[in-house]
Formats: structure tokens, C-alpha cells, sequence
């Protein structure tokens, strides 16, 4: 039997979604504890394909066409692969994001209205080098139920086959059809064009990739683009808590786009704390290019305009002194992607202002950017951070993967009753109260 087009593989995902959404949350926690145990059981085939991948990646790399981050991002290991099993158990113990009753409210005696929520129908993702992504975004559509079109980089194809087959082979009593998997450079195309099937797309890449997305179809896209995060060191702030924060933010996994790319520290502490970080720095193989102030300080190569716009995804930092928190939030406003931004200070008021100032979808007090994540944020996992506004903001998680609709519950009313010279007004109360079928009937 041939393979299925990308259009009937999006019509039978249309299809499984109106049956995804009548289920349960523990038959689809089920499927998602079954997906974690196929997992475990697959190591060694899941391990086998990714070396492929990694050795074609490494290939590129030497040839100047891949960067480490990019390989970095595609690598497993067993270690890898018990974190990703271990992030769909989290999904499934998650609390059900479906059927919650958001408002209600009397419109009359025996006629209530409410806001429930419900799945978005079918989600499409496009989505960059790390196999783990396909897992993640899975298992986040099943447990919000929806339909999933999942199509990976192809630096990655070996991986997403195996773990894409596995996902399949370990739901196949559910939906028919409720995940599919596309690989072409061509299926985005079709996918593109399915706006009367496809319901929200996600991608997750570069500013220029997801603008091409939003370019070329009618679909509405809730789009990931690039982490040019901050950590602003104040002039108030603990320096040895400071250092520990930009070291984490940059070294602990720099691959990733919540690391930080660009330092900014307050002229009044530069002296004192530029040198001990960046000897830290060195130790862990950063290199650094700084701004003319800054290598008046220590030694570092000169930074250029692009460096304040560059996410490096690797062990390289811009640094930056600035006169003051005002001028630190300037630089953030002109030259960051919205994503995450991080002031370490002493003074409550000064953080205040610092994190009220910016428009990023995630600004901490004290912290490493690194933990702008939906499974540190206890969401389970994440589809992406999005760094827009509408509909969802921040690390997507289960409650971005659903909207609402209205539900009527009368008994007989209707329309006429409330028109006209001897119409009857109405109340429109709010009250407390869970949705259920027929839930007048019984009173």
C-alpha cells in the first residue's frame, strides 16, 4: 500500500480529533503511560537511529554546514531517553486541562450559560533538531486532546521515525490517525494550505522560519522564535549570587534558547565583578566579546552590533556595561526577542521596575534564565515558548493546547420571551457552578 498524502494523513487527523476530544482524561493518561513504556522498552532502536542521525550531523559540522549546537540539541543518550519517558509520565499526572468550567452564569430562572474548555482540534508543528521535541509535543496533544501533524528537521529523521513509530505502534487503540508524522520540505507546503482542517500551527525555529510560516498561510500561528535572553547584573545586586546566575544561565546548557546570550552589568559593579565571572567563564571554554567598557575590565574580543541581536546557541556571551537600570532596559527593548529576562538585585523596588518595564514573556528576580521551561514551570512539558501575545505566551503547555466553548443549558426557553413591549429582562448572574449534560434536568 502506498503512503498516505500529507492530505489524507491531515484529513484522517481532522477525523480522530472529534473522537480524541469525548475522551476520557484517564484513557488518555493511559495512552500517554503506554507511549513512556514503549519508550523504555526501545532504547536500544531509539539510540541506533540517533547515531545515524548525529554521524550525518557531525559530517555537516566539519563541512562547515551544522553548528555544535545543532548537534548538541540532536544527540540522546539513556540518560536522555529516562528524562523523556520520565516528561510523559509528568504530562499524563497533569491535571486534566479539558471540561473546566471557566464561567457561568443564570441569563434566567433555569437557563444557564457556561465557558468550558475544550481542545483546539488539530495542531500542526514544525519543529527543530531535538528529537525529544516530538515526544514532548505528542504528548502534550494527547493529553490536551487534540490531533497532532508532527514534522522534524530532517537532521533529525532517523530519530523521529523510530520515536514517531513507537508513539503509533503504543496508541494504536486510540483514535486512528490522532498523530501524524510528515518529512518533506514539501508536505509543509500542503500543510500550509489546509487552513479549513488544520487549526493552529506552532513552529519552532528562527525569527526568518517562522515568518515564512506566517507569510504563507491563513492558519492561525503561534510562533517560537529565537531566546536572545539578559541577565542584567544591578548595581544592588549580591555579586556572588550574580556570578552563579550568569554562569548557570549561559554554561549549564548553552544549545538551548533560554540560555542567556547577552550580560548587561551596571557600571558601579563592572570593576568588582567582571573579572571573577569571567575567569569562571574561561574555565568553562566561553568566549567573550564585549563592548568597549567592558574590555577597559577584563579581556575580551570586541563585540559587534550583530552580537546584541545573535542568538549563539553556543558557549559565547556579549557583554555589556551600562550606566544604569534605565539604559539596561533600553537594551533589552531594542535588541531582545521578547523570551526571557533576568535581573539580579538586592532591591525590591529596582527589580519592580525592571520587570514591569520589559515586554518579554517571562521576566525573573534573582534567577537563571533557565528555568523558563513548561517542565520546570510544573506545566509537564512544552510545545514551545512563545514569545507573542495571542492566545498563549510563555512555555505552551496543556493550557495552550486548549480554547472554550459556550455551553446553553435551558428548559424550553426561547428567544421570543425576551423581545418585544412585554419582554422579560435578564438577570444575567454569575455563579459558581460545574457544567454537566443535562444538568437542569434533575433539579
Amino acid at each position: 500500500m502506498s503512503e498516505p498524502t500529507t492530505e489524507r494523513k491531515v484529513r484522517a487527523a481532522q477525523d480522530a480529533a472529534l473522537e480524541l476530544a469525548t475522551l476520557s482524561d484517564a484513557e488518555r493518561s493511559e495512552a500517554l503511560a503506554a507511549i513512556a513504556d514503549a519508550i523504555d522498552d526501545s532504547h536500544e532502536a531509539i539510540l541506533e537511529a540517533n547515531e545515524r542521525d548525529v554521524a550525518e550531523a557531525e559530517e555537516m559540522l566539519e563541512r562547515g554546514e551544522y553548528t555544535q549546537a545543532l548537534v548538541d540539541r540532536l544527540k540522546l543518550s539513556p540518560g536522555k531517553l529516562e528524562s523523556i519517558a520520565e516528561m510523559v509520565r509528568s504530562v499524563a499526572d497533569q491535571a486534566d486541562p479539558l471540561g473546566k468550567t471557566q464561567e457561568s452564569r443564570a441569563l434566567d430562572d433555569g437557563l444557564e450559560l457556561y465557558r468550558v474548555s475544550v481542545p483546539i482540534g488539530v495542531v500542526g508543528t514544525v519543529f527543530e533538531s531535538r528529537p525529544d521535541a516530538l515526544v514532548q509535543i505528542a504528548a502534550l496533544a494527547m493529553k490536551s486532546g487534540n490531533a497532532v501533524i508532527l514534522k522534524g528537521g530532517s537532521e533529525a529523521l532517523h530519530s523521529n521515525r523510530v520515536l514517531f513509530e513507537i508513539i503509533e505502534e503504543a496508541t494504536a487503540d486510540q483514535p486512528d490517525g490522532w498523530a501524524q508524522h510528515i518529512e518533506a520540505r514539501e508536505d509543509v507546503d500542503t500543510l500550509l494550505e489546509m487552513d479549513d482542517a488544520v487549526d493552529l500551527l506552532m513552529p519552532r525555529g528562527s525569527s526568518a522560519f517562522v515568518s515564512y510560516i506566517q507569510d504563507n498561510t491563513s492558519i492561525p500561528v503561534l510562533g517560537h522564535t529565537e531566546g536572545i535572553c539578559h541577565v542584567y547584573v544591578d548595581s544592588e545586586a549580591d555579586l556572588e549570587m550574580a556570578s552563579d546566575i550568569a554562569y548557570d544561565a549561559k554554561v549549564q546548557y548553552p544549545a538551548v534558547c533560554n540560555a542567556v546570550e547577552t550580560l548587561l552589568v551596571h557600571e558601579a559593579v563592572a570593576d568588582d565583578f567582571l573579572p571573577a565571572v569571567a575567569e569562571r567563564y574561561r574555565e568553562a571554554g566561553v568566549e567573550l566579546r564585549g563592548d568597549e567598557r567592558t574590555r577597559e575590565v577584563i579581556d575580551a574580543e570586541a563585540a559587534t552590533d550583530e552580537d546584541w541581536e545573535t542568538e549563539y546557541g553556543d558557549l559565547i556571551l556579549a557583554v555589556k556595561v551600562v550606566d544604569s537600570l534605565a539604559d539596561a532596559v533600553a537594551h533589552v527593548t531594542a535588541h531582545g526577542s521578547k523570551h526571557t529576562e533576568s535581573i539580579v538585585t538586592d532591591d525590591a523596588d529596582r527589580a519592580g521596575r525592571f520587570m514591569r518595564s520589559l515586554d518579554s514573556a517571562s521576566v525573573f528576580h534573582n534567577a537563571s534564565t533557565r528555568f523558563a521551561d513548561g517542565y520546570r514551570y510544573g506545566l509537564g512539558a512544552e510545545v514551545g515558548i512563545s514569545t507573542g501575545k495571542i492566545h498563549a505566551r510563555g512555555p505552551v503547555g496543556l493550557t495552550g493546547l486548549t480554547t472554550y466553548k459556550y455551553y446553553l443549558e435551558g428548559d424550553g426557553q426561547v428567544v421570543a420571551t425576551y423581545a418585544g413591549d412585554d419582554a422579560r429582562p435578564f438577570r444575567h448572574d454569575d455563579f459558581d457552578g460545574e457544567w454537566s449534560p443535562g444538568r437542569l434536568a434533575g433539579e
